[in-house]
């Protein structure tokens, strides 16, 4: 694993920086923006924003002249990889863990503001043929790339506030060809 990649890794291991990819998905935002949108300060989104691009999550999509000074406004390119684990880059544990204490930080939280409307929820840890997990696998990267692809900007009207967040592994053991993962 390069030095990069745990980088990465770690910029996105943050509850704040999850919910600023998450907004960045569908519209490209400046920090105040994004400070007003997640109830925090523009100095901590300002900072949070620089993290993620440093580490490659966010890209400049251009400034905009406001009130005689200039602000930087960012996009989250997630059809240009986004972070994933893959068979090139599997994530060290100590990063792994990191990552999913954000995530589950960040799950609580938005389960904390769900509504009252329609939703799935599994948890599932058992056996099953290697092609029955491609075909979950298949199915997890349809759903995450429909949603990316579909979002809006916040509040866009016609539209309704959601959440899909998946994580799918083999577990130690699991008898796959490649041997027992712990990604």
């Amino acid at each position: 694993m390069s030095l990069e990649v745990s980088s990465r890794l770690r910029a996105v291991a943050h509850p704040l920086r999850l919910q600023i990819l998450s907004l960045l998905t569908g519209a490209d935002l400046s920090a105040s923006e994004v400070a007003r949108e997640l109830g925090t300060t523009q100095a901590n989104a300002s900072y949070h924003l620089r993290v993620l691009a440093a580490a490659g999550h966010l890209v400049d999509a251009g400034e905009e002249k406001i009130r005689g000074g200039v602000a930087k406004r960012y996009r989250h390119p997630w059809r240009e990889g986004g972070v994933r684990d893959d068979d090139d880059h599997p994530r060290p544990h100590a990063d792994n863990r990191l990552f999913l204490e954000a995530l589950c930080h960040e799950l609580v939280r938005r389960q904390a503001h769900a509504g009252g409307g329609p939703g799935y929820s599994a948890d599932a840890e058992m056996w099953v043929t290697p092609e029955v997990w491609q075909r979950v696998l298949e199915l997890c990267f349809q759903a995450g790339t429909l949603i990316h692809a579909e979002a809006k900007p916040p509040r866009t009207e016609g539209t309704m506030h959601v959440n899909l967040t998946a994580v799918a592994f083999t577990m130690q053991g699991s008898g796959t060809p490649e041997g027992p993962s712990d990604r």
